[in-house]
């Protein structure tokens, strides 16, 4: 009985997107059948050592036969092969889990021109066929099911009806499109063609890759010598793969061309990878692993739907696709495999979670990608530095979600900007350049670099010519906090008001301003009293009039980051709120023009002023613009006013 069935909306809005040159190398379909094909025997394989003799153990194999009369491209597997049900979930249902958000870039990209990878994306690989064939035919059987055949032209429907199958697995059929002036989708159907997209794409799947192939060969006398000048065509059934795993090879043969290939074979990615880490590990901790640092980071690598984990294999038979107990949080990017002796085929999550020697794997692949990423910063700056561009959040993640516990293995992977450098340095440079004098290390934070670098309170440093790092991102703050010192050099806010240690001479300066100008300074903070805790003079300020500075460890920037990443606001009371003060620079024009004021009016119309630029100069928008101008106008007529009298 054939039943039919449509895809679903957003599963033909995929198919639609990819198979109409959302991606435009089409010869990867091959790839996608094979690693398919390659999977179903893996998962045969572990069943078959694990289930007492449910799964039969036999010769594993993966055949590719064409057929150029009816335009057809055959793959067989004898792995696990489908159920009516898998048929339905993993050949009927395209997309999977966060599928409408990449269907919306996809479109979006699209409209633009742009190519878009979605190979892999949404277990979307077989589909990659249709954009070489008209229809395909999947005939497959598992264990305890009946054989069953899937039909499709991959536009909107698809059909299953019962089959006749021997053994266990699934035969693919493709037939291919028509020629067009632009692609040959007949090429497709040569050996030569063939043989170039297995050893490409495929030359590492365990399993042979068997295909008849025809070649040239000199023709044989009765004794068995070539007779000059004559050659016959010979069939041969051939193994187009090498089968030997990359990563099973010595270290010293496989070259970083090798492993690059191997990588965006492995992982569909278009780019080749930032860094590749090649572990060998024998001993007493004995495994082999791949690890691989993408060049750009995955598109929902910061989304709650990211799955990190590395592949786990035993004795070189898969285990579990992403193994997440193998990776740390912040190296989450990280993509790779490891395949150990010292697992049981069976090890259940729990078993892994629990499991001494995964433990201890997974702490030597910490350490040895922390040592591959000290020797690019040491050996190849440049190159450093984009990965810290694409994942330096990671590293400082590292060190603030484990309070500080990963201080000593990360603090030198951080990289900041800096007041004086032209490109991001680390601690141990920035501790390199400090003044024989200098007890602290500087830091200033903000929105943007742009902001940072108008902050008044950084006057003073460009003086002198101390260096200051500069921290533009949200964690930055929460990073240091948690570092407290590098190398027993506290970390200072340059906002921070007990920041710097005055002379008994400037302390003793600012107390008699303050005593001086007690009524300006009253009249200021009473005027300003819902914004700051208090007002008084700088010892910071060189050419500004004004800044705000922060007390008790809570810097504005911390204040806004924590506020703004709360999920829901209930009121004003439920936000966290900095100490802060209103500096006035006592040595400026500007305030020795206010302090001779008598009209207290016009004082706190000024005082409204200064707190506003200092807000702005801090990166902040003005929150009551209309006040904002109307103060501004008033004083500006008032001056007008004065001079014509």
């Amino acid at each position: 009985m054939k039943e039919e069935k449509e895809f679903q909306t957003e599963s033909k809005q995929l198919l639609n997107l990819m198979v109409n040159s959302i991606y435009t190398d089409k010869k990867i379909f091959l790839r996608e059948i094979l690693s398919n094909a390659s999977d179903a025997i893996d998962k045969y394989k572990y069943m078959s050592l694990t289930s007492d003799g449910k799964y039969p153990q036999k010769d594993y194999v993966i055949n590719i036969t064409k057929d150029k009369k009816n335009r057809s491209i055959q793959i067989s597997d004898n792995g696990i092969g489908m159920s009516k049900k898998d048929i339905v979930d993993n050949l009927g249902t395209i997309a999977k889990s966060g599928s409408k958000e990449f269907l919306a870039k996809a479109m979006k990209s699209k409209e633009k021109g742009d190519d878009v990878n979605i190979i892999g994306q949404f277990g979307v690989g077989f589909y990659s066929a249709f954009m070489v064939s008209k229809k395909i035919e999947v005939r497959t059987k598992a264990v305890g099911h009946n054989a069953y055949l899937f039909e499709s032209d991959g536009v909107s429907k698809y059909s299953i009806s019962d089959a006749e199958q021997e053994g266990t697995g699934s035969v693919v059929t493709l037939y291919l499109k028509d020629d067009t002036d632009e692609i040959k989708y007949s090429e497709f159907l040569e050996d030569g063609k063939i043989e170039e997209l297995v050893k490409l794409y495929s030359d590492y799947i365990r399993y042979p890759i068997n295909m008849f192939v025809t070649s040239s060969k000199p023709k044989l006398d009765a004794d068995g010598k070539p007779v000059e000048g004559k050659y016959e065509d010979v069939v041969e059934n051939k193994t187009l793969n090498s089968m030997v795993p990359l990563w099973k090879k010595a270290k010293s043969k496989v070259t970083d061309e090798e492993l690059e290939k191997f990588y965006t074979t492995k992982f569909s990615d278009y780019e080749k990878p930032l860094i590749s880490v090649f572990i060998k590990a024998e001993g007493l901790l004995s495994y082999n692993a791949l690890l691989f640092i993408p060049s750009h980071a995955p598109y929902n690598l910061y989304s709650e739907n990211y799955e990190k984990g590395l592949a786990l294999y035993s004795k070189g038979i898969f285990i579990k696709e992403k193994c997440a107990e193998l990776i740390p949080d912040h190296y989450k990017f990280v993509k790779g495999l490891v395949d150990s002796d010292d697992f049981s085929l069976n090890i259940s999550r729990e078993m892994l979670q629990n499991s001494p020697v995964m433990k201890n794997i997974s702490k030597n692949i910490e350490a040895k990608i922390t040592s591959k990423l000290k020797e690019l910063k040491k050996d190849d700056y440049e190159n450093y530095l984009k990965f810290f561009k694409i994942y330096g959040n990671n590293i400082k993640f590292g060190i603030y979600s484990t309070y500080g516990a990963k201080n000593e293995e990360l603090k030198d992977l951080l990289v900041y900007k800096s007041l004086t450098s032209d490109k991001p340095i680390d601690l141990a440079t920035y501790k390199e350049q400090m003044g024989e004098k200098q007890k602290n290390i500087w830091f200033a934070s903000g929105k943007t670099e742009d902001s940072i670098r108008l902050l008044p309170q950084l006057e003073k440093f460009k003086k002198s010519g101390e260096n200051v790092l500069l921290m533009d991102e949200n964690i930055d703050e929460f990073t240091i906090m948690m570092l407290r010192e590098y190398d027993k050099c506290e970390f200072k806010n340059i906002s921070d008001v007990n920041a710097e240690e005055l002379s008994k001479e400037e302390k003793d300066k600012i107390d008699s301003l303050v005593s001086t100008n007690k009524r300006l300074l009253d009249t200021i903070k009473e005027t300003l009293k819902d914004k700051v805790d208090e007002v008084s003079f700088s010892s910071k300020l060189v050419d500004s009039p004004v800044c705000i500075t922060t007390k008790d460890g809570l810097s504005m920037n911390m204040e806004h980051v924590i506020n703004e990443e709360q999920a829901v606001q209930k009121s004003d009371a439920d936000k966290v709120k900095s100490v802060k003060v209103l500096e006035i620079n006592p040595e400026h024009d500007l305030f020795k023009a206010i302090s001779a004021l008598k009209d207290d009016e016009s004082i706190k119309q000024y005082g409204n002023l200064l707190y506003d630029e200092a807000m702005m100069l801090e990166g902040f928008e003005v929150k009551d613009k209309k006040a904002f101008v109307e103060n501004l106008n008033s004083l500006m007529l008032k001056a007008v006013n004065k001079k014509e009298d």
